[in-house]
């Protein structure tokens, strides 16, 4: 972490989530290919839309703060994506139904992953006073927990 200011972090966080949301967006569709139920698939595809509109909120953001969005390398969800990915590797072996119940279970971890770091985002937005990106921020972790 090389932040020295709560705005600091703040940026450095917003990069982070920035990063994740783009990995979600070349997992998705994997996850929905790999789902043996119509209703996950759908699910995993409407997610995708909405994390695609995650992505570009954070790039207002980035705009309102008068930058280019830039990624740093979320760790986090790189190594929830691998778990996932994991899965996908051993779908042979196993039954539909379970496949999709540990896709699923794969998915609510990156759910909450997502809510802990939009609510601690929005709470530094609000902090420092970014009060329409706080609004954005708020509208994703919103979705984030239908």
């Amino acid at each position: 972490m090389k932040a020295n200011s709560l705005r600091e972090l703040y940026v450095e966080q917003l990069k982070d989530l920035y990063d994740a949301e783009h990995q979600l967006i070349k997992a998705l569709p994997k996850l929905a290919e790999a789902s043996s139920s119509d209703e996950l698939r759908n699910a995993f595809e409407e997610h995708l839309d909405k994390t695609k509109q995650h992505a570009q909120r954070i790039e207002q953001i980035f705009e309102g703060m008068g930058q280019k969005a830039k990624t740093q390398k979320c760790k986090g969800m790189e190594g929830l994506v691998k778990e996932g990915s994991e899965i996908l590797k051993e779908e042979d072996d196993i039954d539909g139904e379970v496949k999709d119940a540990a896709l699923i279970a794969a998915a609510q971890r990156v759910e909450h992953y997502e809510i802990a770091g939009y609510g601690t985002v929005r709470t530094y937005a609000n902090l420092l006073g970014e009060n329409e990106a706080a609004n954005l921020l708020q509208q994703t972790l919103d979705e984030e927990k239908e």
